[in-house]
This record gives C-alpha cells, sequence and structure tokens, in this order.
C-alpha cells in the first residue's frame, strides 16, 4: 500500500469508532502493514491528531477505568475477596499516576480527575 493509502485507512477506521489498537491489528492483519511507524514516517496517533480524530480520554487509561469497574463490581458480591480489594487499589494507583502523566504531556485536560462516580457515569 502506499503511504497515502494507509492514512486514508486509518482516517476511514477511525471515523467508524475503532481503537487504534483495533486499526492497528486491522491494518497489520488485512491490509499487510507491519508497521505504521515504518510505513509513513510518523505513528498512528499522530496521524489521528493531523486529522482531529484523537480521542478526547487515552485508550490505556479508558482499560484501565473499565477493569476498575468490573472488579469493583465483582468486590460488590464478594466481600471477603481481600486479593480483589488490593487489586482494586493498584488499579486505582496506576490510573492516578497515568492521569499525571497525561496532565504534563497535555493529552489530558487540566481539569480532569478520576473518581469511580465519574467512571460510572462514563462507561455504564
Amino acid at each position: 500500500m502506499e503511504p497515502k493509502e494507509i492514512e486514508e485507512t486509518i482516517v476511514k477506521l477511525a471515523k467508524e469508532g475503532n481503537s487504534s489498537a483495533f486499526i492497528g491489528l486491522k491494518l497489520r492483519d488485512q491490509y499487510g502493514v507491519p508497521s505504521i511507524k515504518l510505513a509513513l514516517g510518523k505513528s498512528l496517533m499522530t496521524v489521528l491528531r493531523e486529522n482531529g480524530l484523537e480521542p478526547k480520554i487515552p485508550e490505556d487509561l479508558v482499560n484501565l477505568i473499565k477493569r476498575v469497574l468490573r472488579v469493583q463490581g465483582h468486590n460488590l458480591r464478594s466481600k471477603k475477596d481481600n486479593k480483589n480489594k488490593k487489586n482494586l487499589q493498584n488499579i486505582e494507583a496506576k490510573i492516578r499516576r497515568l492521569v499525571g502523566y497525561y496532565h504534563t504531556t497535555g493529552r489530558l485536560d487540566k481539569g480532569w480527575k478520576y473518581s469511580i462516580e465519574n467512571a460510572k457515569l462514563l462507561f455504564d
């Protein structure tokens, strides 16, 4: 594929609502593009940013928040599962560190804060 075709395919897949990980997998498996960075000279997120398709909340943060919601639901059903209580604390600590990183790099607004109530509103 030509670089222009790859970029058009990325934009088309992003407009369909696919995640960046899914776009990378699809390009690798169906279109035979092993590395977007080697083919285009820029990353997938750079292409999305140039076309105004970058997600408001980064994908890794979204996945961690969804994981917290799953673990919290389990903890409500299983009150004595202390291992998962600790697991929930560890995941929330990862989220707080990641939010701090995204604040400093500018990928998240400075006013964005993580809380379990906001997570429920976003993903339930």
